[in-house]
């Protein structure tokens, strides 16, 4: 369930109220909120579909979209960025199907503590958890996977990932220090990776 707006972080709020105003056509509204969500987003795109001009391409289609669903956002059902961040993976993640390729995902690193470093940062070019996990013959690999990270890891990751929240914002929501929240998600993405690591063996000696 999400928080009420009271809740939000300013930045929630600044980018809830430009939602309001795009939805109602307003183009000024419009533009600085792309100004201020455009490079998390990209960054959300990027961490699927590592090529960039694509990427770019990707990220244009999700503002149309986003001009035209903004009166649709929902405060009382999700956050702004939650929201954002929702359509931009699904686009990401549809251009990858009509490519027949397969999603990334990089292990967090990040050292600035107010940034949102869940997302703003370039996939690298090892097998993150999801391009593990496409390789699974099912999602039985994911959930078997998650059951073997302690309750406070699966919401961090989840809230992570699925939310779009940042390090910090998971923090605020958890309450829970923010070293503790950013050791959480580091140590479930190494834990994930080398279980799904297992799991795609597993299915490559089966098929063999």
């Amino acid at each position: 369930m999400a928080t009420a707006p009271q809740d939000w972080s300013e930045r929630s709020r600044e980018l809830s109220a430009l939602l309001a105003r795009a939805g109602l056509g307003d183009r000024a509204a419009f533009a600085t909120l792309y100004e201020r969500s455009s490079a998390h987003l990209l960054a959300v795109v990027l961490r699927i579909n590592r090529d960039r001009a694509q990427a770019e391409d990707i990220l244009q289609e999700v503002y149309v979209k986003v001009w035209g669903a903004a009166q649709s956002f929902d405060a009382a059902q999700s956050q702004p960025l939650t929201w954002l961040t929702s359509i931009a993976r699904n686009r990401a993640i549809d251009s990858l199907r009509r490519l027949q390729t397969q999603p990334q995902l990089q292990t967090l690193h990040s050292t600035n503590d107010e940034d949102p470093d869940v997302y703003d940062s370039v996939a690298d070019d090892a097998a993150g958890p999801l391009d593990l996990l496409s390789r699974a013959s099912d999602a039985r690999a994911l959930s078997h996977c998650m059951q073997g990270l302690s309750a406070q890891q699966r919401q961090s990751v989840a809230l992570a990932f699925y939310d779009g929240l940042s390090h910090a914002e998971v923090a605020d929501k958890l309450q829970q220090p923010l070293g503790t929240v950013k050791s959480w998600v580091r140590r479930a993405l190494s834990s994930l990776k080398s279980c799904l690591e297992s799991a795609v063996q597993r299915d490559g000696a089966v098929k063999g």
